[in-house]
């Protein structure tokens, strides 16, 4: 065999005119790889316990509000009850406060003003009486201002008597300890508020339809807060991504409708592009001549028709072309 020495310039250029011949090449190939990719959703409460039930098995299917699980929550409801009889407490302490005093109460009230009143009718009777038999001399000064005095006295029980079935007939409570006792039903009604809250979390539900991949732990078993119990893959987080060269991104925004097929699908799929990628996924160390400009590819994301989502698997290779915009 002869060989043959090529300076470094000629090589060089022998690879830039062969770099457009393998762009050549891919102008006629309108299709592109991909795979469907899965965005998952993990499912964990946001307090610790015991798992209590596990209503689902990885690989079945949940619909959209069904239970997943449930972590125990007895510390939760026993604090709800709790808040509950608290929030009652408080309710009738405000009651209380806010009304008048109790009918019986009210009209013994109204039975001493109504003999007070006339205790002070018969003492102004004596008075004009002695106060005229004075002015004829016939009473001392000293028995008229002891008759005056019990007529100021009479007065004096009509007024208090009043001023207290006014009070009876008000509210029990001042206007500043009717404002506490309503701030306190306010502070236990949130305390029952954050109580419900808690014993709720402690059940999770799916929150949309699809399909759980993994379970985590063991009915028994303690849960840490926080921590993913299953994995949810919900249909409409399965999408369709792929890759374009350089000269074709230009023309794939967001809205462009694409169709991919996949082994094993009976027909061709339709989706929706939704994101592509700022940036080139891949950049050779080469030199950028027109054919080498082809090797960079940039990442688009599709989502598929909603009806046909639920049939496609994560990591299932497609073939993906663009079909309009």
């Amino acid at each position: 065999m002869k060989l043959f020495r090529i300076p470094g310039r000629r090589l060089l250029a022998a690879a830039a005119l062969a770099m457009p011949l393998v762009g050549c090449d891919r102008q006629g190939d309108t299709s592109y790889q991909g795979y469907i990719e899965g965005e998952y959703i993990y499912l964990a409460a946001p307090l610790a316990g015991y798992l209590d039930t596990l209503h689902t098995v990885r690989g079945s299917r949940v619909a959209e509000g069904a239970e997943v699980f449930s972590v125990a929550a007895e510390p939760e409801q026993q604090g709800l009850r709790e808040a509950e009889a608290r929030q009652t407490a408080a309710s009738e302490k405000l009651r209380n406060l806010s009304e008048p005093h109790r009918p019986p109460e009210v009209a013994a009230i109204e039975a001493q003003l109504r003999v007070a009143e006339a205790a002070l009718q018969l003492s102004e009777k004596q008075l004009q009486q002695q106060q005229e038999l004075a002015a004829k001399g016939f009473v001392s000064a000293a028995h008229l201002d002891e008759i005056r005095a019990a007529r100021a006295r009479d007065a004096a029980q009509v007024d208090a008597a009043r001023q207290q079935l006014a009070t009876y007939r008000a509210t029990l409570g001042r206007r500043p300890e009717i404002r506490a006792a309503a701030a306190d039903v306010d502070a236990a009604r949130a305390q029952v508020a954050q109580s419900r809250w808690q014993v709720e979390k402690k059940l999770v539900a799916a929150p949309a339809a699809g399909e759980i991949t993994e379970t985590y732990y063991r009915r028994g078993e303690w849960v840490p807060a926080g921590q993913a119990v299953a994995s949810l893959l919900p249909d409409h987080l399965r999408r369709i991504r792929f890759f374009v060269p350089e000269t074709v991104i230009a023309g794939v925004h967001p809205g462009s409708t694409i169709e991919f097929s996949c082994d094993g699908c009976a027909a061709r799929l339709r989706g929706t592009v939704d994101f592509v990628a700022a940036q080139a996924e891949y950049t050779p160390p080469v030199i950028y001549s027109r054919g080498s400009r082809e090797k960079l590819v940039f990442r688009v994301e599709a989502v598929p028709e909603p009806e046909k989502a639920a049939t496609l698997r994560p990591g299932l290779p497609v073939d993906v072309r663009l079909t309009g915009h």
